[in-house]
């Protein structure tokens, strides 16, 4: 099981955060990986300068934005789970 956390504290809220939930709720849906990855909210990660901070697994934390949803799924959530 993969987990993607996503921060929903106060800036990270002011800078989208969930339109990124929105948008990794709609690449899970698309790519059938339900049962696979585990979407939460978190609050505060430290990164509050950056972008949407998230986490998958235990990884490092990632700014995100609705521009680079896709690319972030597509490099580092898509191949955790077998696909090429």
């Amino acid at each position: 099981m993969i987990t993607i956390a996503v921060c929903v504290g106060s800036s990270c809220h002011l800078k989208g955060s969930y339109e990124v939930i929105a948008r990794f709720q709609a690449l899970i849906r698309q790519w059938q990986l339900q049962d696979e990855i585990e979407l939460k909210g978190v609050f505060c990660m430290g990164h509050c300068t950056n972008d949407v901070a998230i986490q998958i697994n235990e990884g490092p934390i990632l700014s995100a934005t609705c521009a680079n949803i896709d690319e972030i799924f597509n490099r580092q959530v898509l191949p955790q789970v077998g696909v090429k």
